[in-house]
């Protein structure tokens, strides 16, 4: 579920489908059509040689906008709603622009993946489900079609609906747009058939059971009375502060046991499971535990030279800012030079006048200007451009 200026944009159904070429629309049903013998029609008796040339992948999700007519009046034309799926593989985003340059919602199509054979052909279709048009018109579905290169390709954008063709909502509760999407892939199959599959690549699940099982481990880390063994060469390849303390002219390139004393046992864990996966399980989990957990990351990511991780935990609490948490995620991004992050928090803070004297109440804020004056710049800078 999405959130935009307290307007709710939410998926409400997905299927998917793989399917022939000449497959029909999702939803679609055909006639019963009785069989025929095979010696009574040529065309089927020689049905076990044909070859298909292609197939394709279907999948079909609803999303909707609540809140239809103040969306359309409060959004620019260059601002967008989006959201994410995958198909046959691919990471996709549908943008959705509630009101765009010809007064028309229109949707477009991004592709956000590489692709496994130079291109992908792919179409997007939309059909409005609610509401509908007055005197009850009929609705059609728009197609747009595109063939794919490379990450961030797009399509060109589905004119759907112009809003004023569509009735006053009776209630609030019904002022809402429903929109059927279709993503439909056109795979080759001829070449896929003269090579052997390839599984997807499984070296992050080795390299955690390696973690797990501590099948020759040379290092052990003693963090908070818990203690976590390792294999120096990974961390090495992972980390450019670890490869010089192991295999540089420091002391710890001489020992097989490492204490850390500034550093929680279950931050430490977490790293040390992202440097063997690539993976940060613990910031799936509920607000709370995923803004703590991630400020505590950052740091020990900034610390290691984590590069990616320190993304992954400034971009989750990007997207998590509260009145209680704004202040020492800002002190956070100062101390740690996350420009995006630090951003995000300013303008936060200073986006109305009850939310900036929410967060002066906080200790965190207290924390902040303590710490770091510098920040509070920041704030007032941005404050005077918002009243200019």
């Amino acid at each position: 579920m999405h959130v935009y200026r307290g307007v709710t944009f939410s998926l409400v159904l997905s299927a998917t489908r793989r399917c022939c070429i000449n497959r029909p629309p999702p939803f679609s049903s055909l006639p019963h059509l009785p069989s025929i013998p095979l010696s009574t029609s040529p065309s089927l008796a020689m049905a076990n040689v044909c070859t298909k040339l292609t197939g394709t992948v279907r999948s079909v999700r609803l999303f909707q906008i609540d809140g239809f007519r103040l969306v359309t009046k409060t959004m620019s034309r260059e601002e967008c709603l989006t959201f994410r799926w995958n198909v046959d593989g691919y990471d996709w985003e549908i943008l959705c622009y509630p009101a765009s340059d010809f007064d028309r919602v229109q949707l477009k199509l991004m592709f956000l993946s590489e692709a496994r054979t130079g291109s992908v052909r792919a179409s997007l279709g939309c059909l409005l489900v609610h509401p509908r048009k007055l005197h009850n018109f009929p609705h059609k579905e728009e197609t747009v079609t595109h063939v794919f290169m490379r990450p961030k390709d797009c399509s060109a954008k589905v004119s759907l609906v112009d809003p004023s063709s569509l009735p006053v909502p009776a209630s609030l509760k019904d002022d809402y747009l429903t929109v059927q999407c279709t993503i439909t892939i056109i795979k080759e199959l001829p070449e896929a058939a003269k090579t052997v599959p390839v599984p997807p690549s499984n070296l992050h699940r080795h390299l955690g059971e390696l973690l797990r099982s501590r099948t020759g481990s040379d290092i052990t880390f003693d963090i908070s009375g818990e203690s976590f063994a390792a294999h120096k060469n990974i961390l090495a390849a992972r980390s450019p502060v670890l490869i010089a303390e192991f295999f540089g002219n420091m002391r710890e390139a001489r020992v097989g046991r490492v204490v850390i004393e500034d550093m929680e046992a279950a931050v430490f864990k977490s790293m040390l499971h992202f440097i063997y996966t690539d993976t940060v399980p613990e910031l799936d989990r509920k607000l709370e535990v995923v803004a703590t957990m991630a400020q505590h990351l950052l740091a020990a990511s900034d610390r290691y030279g984590l590069d990616r991780l320190k993304v992954i935990c400034e971009g989750k609490l990007a997207g998590r800012i509260t009145v209680g948490t704004a202040a020492t995620t800002l002190a956070l991004a100062e101390q740690h030079n996350c420009s995006h992050l630090k951003a995000k928090c300013v303008e936060f803070i200073v986006s109305t006048p009850a939310i900036l004297d929410a967060v002066v109440a906080t200790e965190g804020y207290k924390h902040l200007e303590a710490s770091c004056p510098a920040a509070l710049t920041s704030i007032v800078i941005s404050m005077r451009g918002r009243k200019n």
